[in-house]
């Protein structure tokens, strides 16, 4: 049996006897089918392979190899908080955030987040992730938050961002280029950049085109949270595309509550949409938008927004986002008077936005995002022999949306490197990251004060109504008196 030990960087690694989701453009399912696996890239895919002496076998008989996840969305420094948030609002989301608390993060915080993120990113199959990273209020919080990916074995991509500030005032400056120069310009496909940051659209004279012109001349994407109900809205978005800032590869993120027009300029444009199903579900943005995006064509990815309400598990994006989009469905139907015979949305199509489709949000197509030969080997092996619900395998991808969880994650691979193998991750010390986590919570409640860090994660329940009931329950009384009797 292979062992940990054996899966040194650099030795072949050959999956065998799995059911492979290739989620190439033919969507093939293969059974019985090995996976080999030498330097970074995938090499062949098929039943039987030879493979090279000194190749190191993994088991798969009765898993599912996939390609792995991509999470295009995710505020990673604000993991510290993990849960914090459960029964906030979007309000309160911004007011702790945005207004109060955010601006205490220090770089070691920001730090620390990242690098506890970053590891629940690989260990949950989740092979590339984008850090929606808007707690960057200096060049050294935005350094550290760099050193931190750089740290664990996962691919990443830092949209670098502010809320402190509007983004033409830290776009536009010598730091913020020099960084990008420095740390991210020209170094391949494991570290990404994009500038992240909003468009409320109130400003007649939209600033924010200082940095889409920065963005322009750095050669690098755009990434922006657009219909968030009533804050960017339609507004927003008009002027972008009234000043040439819609261009391909620019992300828009949740994009649930916008008109019929600014859809159509997304989609016009070669816009993509990272929708964070629970997200939307949860804070308000508007409904989970799969159900508008499919009419408009405009290409969908995954993503899990911020742990301060829930996980890194793109297996809870996925379901959430699936049951979403049904829900609509019905509701659509039953305002008709009818009822739906036949599903649109099918598992398929969300494990395609879980992987494929978030290689092409992020230009990454030609290198991630389908098990086939040539690809860079970003894989996840589904396996759990000790869960009764790992088998039987018959609807693979119904399997991954709605049976499998994170702890099914046997083995993940990224660059062709084995990061998680038998449900352990290798070469990652967690007890660093606790570390570092400790001590972020403990000088963020000495800084907030026990009254205030009890408060801010218990806000208030407003009072409801309870309607008067017209009937009176009396079968329990008469069955008394008829047993007396």
């Amino acid at each position: 049996m292979t062992s940990a030990a054996d899966l040194v960087p650099g030795r072949p690694v050959v999956f065998r006897n799995a059911t492979v989701l290739t989620m190439d453009d033919a969507h093939q399912v293969l059974t019985g089918t090995d996976v080999l696996i030498t330097d970074e890239r995938i090499a062949a895919v098929g039943p039987g392979l030879q493979v090279p002496d000194g190749t190191a076998e993994i088991d798969a008989t009765g898993g599912i190899v996939m390609p792995g996840m991509i999470d295009t969305h995710r505020h990673m420094w604000q993991t510290a908080m993990r849960a914090y948030g459960a029964d906030w609002t979007l309000t309160q989301y911004f007011v702790w955030y945005y207004l109060n608390w955010g601006k205490k993060f220090r770089p070691q915080d920001v730090y620390a987040g990242n690098l506890l993120s970053a590891i629940e990113s690989v260990d949950a199959g989740v092979t590339t992730t984008v850090d929606w990273s808007h707690g960057l209020q200096t060049t050294d919080h935005a350094e550290a938050a760099t050193d931190a990916l750089e740290e664990v074995p996962g691919r990443f991509v830092l949209a670098y961002g502010n809320i402190q500030q509007g983004s033409w005032e830290w776009s536009t400056t010598p730091e913020f280029r020099d960084f990008y120069v420095r740390r991210f310009d020209g170094k391949g496909d494991m570290l990404g950049f994009q500038i992240a940051f909003d468009i409320p659209g109130e400003d007649p004279a939209f600033p924010e085109k200082a940095t889409f012109e920065v963005a322009r001349e750095l050669g690098v994407p755009v990434t922006t949270h657009a219909g968030v109900w009533s804050i960017t809205t339609d507004a927003g978005l008009n002027r972008m595309y009234d000043n040439g800032c819609c261009t391909p590869g620019t992300m828009y993120v949740h994009a649930s509550s916008l008109s019929p027009d600014s859809y159509h300029k997304i989609a016009a444009t070669g816009g993509f949409v990272s929708v964070s199903t629970e997200s939307e579900c949860n804070a308000g943005q508007g409904y989970p938008p799969t159900w508008k995006l499919r009419k408009y064509d405009i290409p969908i990815s995954l993503s899990q927004d911020t742990s301060v309400w829930w996980s890194g598990d793109m297996f809870a994006a996925m379901r959430a986002t699936l049951n979403a989009d049904r829900v609509m469905e019905h509701f659509e139907a039953h305002a008709e008077g009818k009822t739906v015979t036949n599903h649109y949305l099918r598992a398929e199509q969300v494990v395609e936005y879980a992987t494929r489709g978030g290689a092409k949000a992020l230009g990454l197509d030609s290198v991630i995002g389908s098990v086939e030969p040539g690809k860079k080997a970003d894989l996840v092996l589904i396996k759990n022999d000790n869960s009764p619900v790992s088998f039987p395998v018959v609807h693979p991808y119904g399997h991954v949306v709605f049976q499998a969880q994170r702890g099914d994650v046997h083995t993940v691979l990224v660059n062709g490197k084995v990061v998680k193998y038998d449900h352990r991750l290798v070469g990652v010390d967690l007890g660093n990251a606790r570390r570092a986590i400790d001590e972020t919570i403990t000088y963020l409640k000495g800084e907030l004060g026990p009254q205030e860090w009890e408060s801010g994660m218990n806000p208030e329940i407003p009072e409801h109504e309870v309607l008067n009931n017209p009937y009176t329950y009396t079968g329990a009384e008469a069955w008394k008196e008829s047993e007396q009797s």
